[in-house]
């Protein structure tokens, strides 16, 4: 096992100790990866080039090496008289004020921090947790994560407006004020996303929350695709609740949080029930627990709750500003060389120069989706995502005519230039050339016909 270091890439993270490189801190962010390389069509095999951050991100080694750390001590937590649970549970609630410090919370008991299973179960929790009735605002543009659970029939919410995609980040922002100053008396909640899971581009969070704050509405920001690359505060923006994923923040291993205001997820009943979430059970009643067990019903993900501490431990604020700057290196790179090649149109919605982290979503005439992608990855090594990215309304809206889905490529740690270039010149060669090989539906997906690797 290997690592990929984007400060030192002839180095490992686990063959040396971080050097005294003006980086810092920044030289522990290396990804877990294979030297094995991946097999292509022709026999060969090359170093995987993945594009795929965006879905889910390799495993820091950070993480990594702090689950080797625990996994000897694992055990249940917060009901366990012996050593190991008693470890577990010190681990599991350190691990939730890893947490708090990532996302700047406000201090207890004004916020809670409640793990569960990533940013899709966040907001259905929330959903569940919001006053009887509330009425909830939401753009189009939203994942569907953010879009759909205020509909789910189990919802407290009331009335949910939908709002149109917005021309510009100001429009946005009216379009908010406005919705929510002629909703009903009552409380009221935004959600918005940090930055698009489609586009990259960062969304005006801080005057969203001004904005709403002013009509006396709440606000919840979808983090996920934010926090990867860029600190965010719940104090420093005023954000009432921020939802993320920890697979997509370097640890993959099912974890997430629901993190702010505690006062309406204390009145909530729990989001499910179960051991942990009680505090007595009787024949004639149920005496629900306070936060946050009252929210992690059953045995909580310990592993995943270190793994992610351990990913928020690594990523400072200074340590993400200067991976962005190398990021952003990058991307501007990405998109210059993908403007260069002959029939590929860029997804965006409020313009080239609009501030975005690494996500790029890209048509090619003449080559679907779907074919480009498993082009890219049986000829050339290369993970890239295709499809409508769970955020159906907003791609639709920005696909050119004749297209029914979109490419997306998406940068992280262990994207290095030559990764670049090669996806760059991989786009160029199947434009010019057309794939060299056959393409046949496959369990619901494009495959080589035939396949000589082996895949599985």
């Amino acid at each position: 096992m290997t690592v990929v270091s984007p400060i030192h890439t002839a180095r490992s993270f686990r063959s040396a100790a971080p050097s005294a490189h003006p980086s810092g801190g920044a030289a522990e962010c290396t990804v877990v990866a294979s030297d094995e390389g991946v097999p292509l069509v022709t026999g060969e095999r090359v170093e995987y080039a993945n594009f795929d951050y965006a879905a889910s991100a390799p495993c820091l080694t950070p993480v990594a090496d702090a689950l080797a750390d625990a996994l000897p001590y694992y055990a249940s937590v917060h009901r366990g008289a012996g050593h190991h649970s008693q470890v577990s549970t010190d681990a599991y609630e350190r691990a939730r004020r890893s947490v708090a410090r990532f996302l700047g919370a406000r201090s207890e008991p004004a916020d809670a921090v409640v793990f569960v299973r990533g940013t899709t179960d966040a907001l259905n929790l929330l959903a569940r947790s919001v006053p009887e009735g509330c009425t909830v605002v939401v753009f189009e543009t939203e994942h569907h994560a953010a879009l759909l659970p205020w509909e789910h029939p189990a919802a407290r919410a009331g009335r949910v407006v939908r709002l149109p995609l917005p021309a510009t980040p100001e429009a946005a922002v009216e379009a908010a004020r406005t919705a929510l100053r002629e909703s009903p008396e009552g409380p009221r909640l935004l959600c918005v996303t940090a930055a698009s899971n489609v586009t990259g581009e960062i969304w005006p969070v801080g005057e969203l929350v001004a904005a709403a704050h002013a009509e006396g509405a709440r606000v919840v920001v979808d983090a996920a695709q934010y926090v990867p690359h860029l600190p965010f505060g719940l104090e420093e923006t005023g954000a009432d609740y921020v939802a993320l994923s920890a697979h997509k923040l370097y640890a993959p291993f099912g974890s997430g949080v629901l993190a702010g205001r505690a006062d309406w997820l204390r009145e909530a009943t729990p989001y499910l029930s179960g051991g942990g979430a009680t505090r007595l059970v009787t024949e004639h009643e149920v005496v629900w627990n306070d936060l946050p067990a009252r929210h992690e019903a059953g045995s909580p993900n310990v592993l995943g709750a270190v793994a992610l501490a351990a990913a928020c431990d690594t990523l400072t604020p200074d340590v993400q500003g200067l991976l962005h700057i190398r990021e952003s290196a990058l991307l501007e790179r990405l998109r210059a060389g993908l403007a260069d090649v002959e029939g590929v149109t860029e997804l965006t919605l409020w313009g080239d120069e609009h501030p975005r982290v690494g996500i790029v979503s890209f048509t090619v005439d003449g080559l679907p989706a779907d074919l480009l992608a498993a082009a890219l990855s049986a000829e050339h090594g290369i993970g890239v995502r295709d499809g409508l990215f769970c955020a159906h309304p907003l791609t639709r809206h920005l696909l050119p005519e004749g297209h029914a889905q979109a490419v997306r490529a998406s940068l992280g740690i262990g994207t290095t230039p030559e990764h670049v270039d090669r996806l760059v010149g991989a786009i160029a060669d199947l434009v010019a050339h057309g794939p060299a090989w056959e393409y046949a539906d496959c369990d619901g997906r494009l495959a080589p016909v035939p396949d000589p690797r082996n895949v599985l």
